[in-house]
C-alpha cells in the first residue's frame, strides 16, 4: 500500500498521495462521503499522480471557509470535487477528459 502523508499548509490539514507523476502540482477539496471524490481520488491513484487532498468535511469550521473562498475567488462553484492545478486550474467536479488534458495524461 502506498504511504500517505499528511501536511499542513496555513495550518490547513492536506492529505499527500505520492505518485510518480509529479509534473503538475495538483490539490483536490473533496468531501469525504462523496462518490464523484472517490471516483477521482481513484483515477488519479490509478494514472499515478501525485496529488494532495483536503475532505472539507473533516475540516474545522476556518479552514471549510478559506477553502469556500478560494474556490469562489478562482471563478469555481462550490460543489465537490474542486481541483486546483499549478494554482492556475480549477476544474469542478470529475471532469476525466479535462483533468486528462490539464495532467497531460
Amino acid at each position: 500500500m502506498r504511504e500517505r502523508r499528511i501536511v499542513r499548509w496555513e495550518r490547513m490539514r492536506i492529505v499527500k498521495v505520492p505518485g510518480k507523476n509529479n509534473k503538475h502540482r495538483v490539490l483536490m477539496y473533496a468531501i469525504s462521503t462523496c462518490a464523484w471524490c472517490k471516483l477521482t481520488k481513484n483515477f488519479l491513484k490509478d494514472n499515478n499522480i501525485e496529488y494532495g487532498y483536503v475532505d472539507i468535511d473533516l475540516s474545522d469550521g476556518e479552514d471549510r471557509e478559506r477553502i469556500r473562498r478560494e474556490i469562489l475567488k478562482r471563478g469555481g462553484r462550490l460543489s465537490y470535487p474542486a481541483i486546483i492545478i499549478d494554482d492556475k486550474i480549477l476544474i469542478n467536479g470529475f471532469r476525466e477528459d479535462k483533468i486528462k488534458e490539464t495532467l497531460e495524461i
